[in-house]
């Protein structure tokens, strides 16, 4: 049902932050962002926002 993550409550790392603005650029959905990651759709939309990148919708 819902994913685990064991990367609760920790500290972006650098290279964490730089893929989330290559997996931003290249229009990725909030979700797949997320797994590749392995964070929370909650904690990416948090980061983006803090960074100032616009998440694609998905429709």
């Amino acid at each position: 049902m819902t994913d685990r993550f064991e990367r609760h409550r920790q500290a972006w790392t650098h290279e964490e932050i730089q893929k989330l603005h290559m997996l931003v650029t290249k229009g990725m959905s909030l979700k797949a962002i997320a797994k590749s990651l392995t964070r929370s759709e909650e904690s990416t939309k948090n980061r983006a926002k803090l960074d100032k990148l616009k998440i694609q919708k998905m429709r």
